[in-house]
């Protein structure tokens, strides 16, 4: 039962390192879907905003060049109109220098008088013209100059419709290269989900398997107390060893023969000899005794001698 108890919790460590395992990668794969999906949305919303610019911009040069063309026509216009001044202007030069000549020649006072007025008229048509060509070319510089400015806003249109233009196939390849990698990392999310139900699963089995051994090894020792009992009793030995020393005090009990050899001094002094072997070996009283009967004989052989 303990076996299987170690086993069962070695298991359950290995499942939840396996689950935690699962649960990184699987949080490692949800980021990095995300990053993906928000890099997509990233060049999506980038295009789209693109699009949107390039339209505005395209409806900005479009009204640009309704603006220039309408204002080249107008200069066209005025420049037509300057020439055609001009070419009259030249005329009424020419035909006030012919009245000269006619002032000049004239024969009678009649003649000199008409080509007089005829004289200042012409001039006055030419101060007009003249007074009109510069009101027209002013009128034309100013429309030239609105051309340019207009012309220059087109040209800058266009550059950035070009940049824009350039930059989308960028984002396209991102959008796309975005869009095969989130498909990617949605099945690494679903398989690595999967792996982590399944270790969840394997985990919280093994969880309930150990539960159980638990409670029940909670509940076996209550069966067990005798042999604890039992194992108290072994002291009783200990108390049966130490009867022992009883052979000690029945070893104390022989100076009986003691006082019987108090008669015989001598012998007590060499039996005093001896202590030497009681300090030796004290295991053994029962030899010291021995040894304190062999005087009996000495006093045999002395009642010999006596008689």
């Amino acid at each position: 039962m303990f076996e299987s108890l170690a086993s069962l919790e070695k298991t359950v460590l290995q499942l939840r390192k396996k689950q935690q395992e699962s649960t990184k990668l699987r949080k490692k794969a949800e980021k990095q879907l995300k990053e993906v999906l928000s890099a997509q949305r990233r060049s999506s919303s980038g295009l789209n905003s693109i699009d949107r610019k390039i339209e505005s911009e395209k409806e900005d040069v479009s009204d640009v060049s309704g603006v220039l063309n309408q204002k080249n026509s107008q200069l066209e216009s005025i420049e037509r109109l300057v020439q055609a001044a001009e070419e009259r202007l030249s005329r009424e030069k020419e035909a006030i220098e012919q009245t000269k000549q006619e002032i000049e020649f004239s024969e009678n006072p009649e003649e000199k008088q008409n080509a007089e007025a005829r004289l200042r008229s012409l001039e006055d048509h030419v101060e007009e013209l003249n007074s009109e060509i510069k009101s027209r070319q002013k009128t034309a510089k100013k429309i030239a100059n609105d051309v340019a400015k207009f012309d220059t806003i087109k040209s800058k249109i266009s550059t950035k419709i070009q940049k824009q233009s350039q930059s989308k196939p960028s984002l396209r390849e991102t959008m796309v290269s975005s869009k095969k990698a989130a498909e990617k990392f949605v099945k690494e999310l679903e398989r690595r989900k999967k792996s982590e139900d399944s270790a969840k699963k394997a985990l919280e089995k093994a969880a309930s398997k150990l539960k159980e051994l638990l409670s029940k090894r909670k509940k076996s020792p209550k069966k067990k107390p005798a042999r604890k009992t039992a194992s108290k009793k072994k002291p009783a030995r200990k108390t049966a060893s130490k009867k022992k020393p009883a052979r000690k005090t029945a070893s104390k009990k022989k100076p009986a023969r003691k006082t019987a050899s108090k008669k015989k001094p001598a012998r007590k002094t060499a039996s005093k000899k001896k202590p030497a072997r009681k300090t030796a070996s004290k295991k053994k009283p029962a030899r010291k005794t021995a040894s304190k009967k062999k005087p009996a004989r000495k006093t045999a052989s002395k009642k010999k001698r006596k008689r």
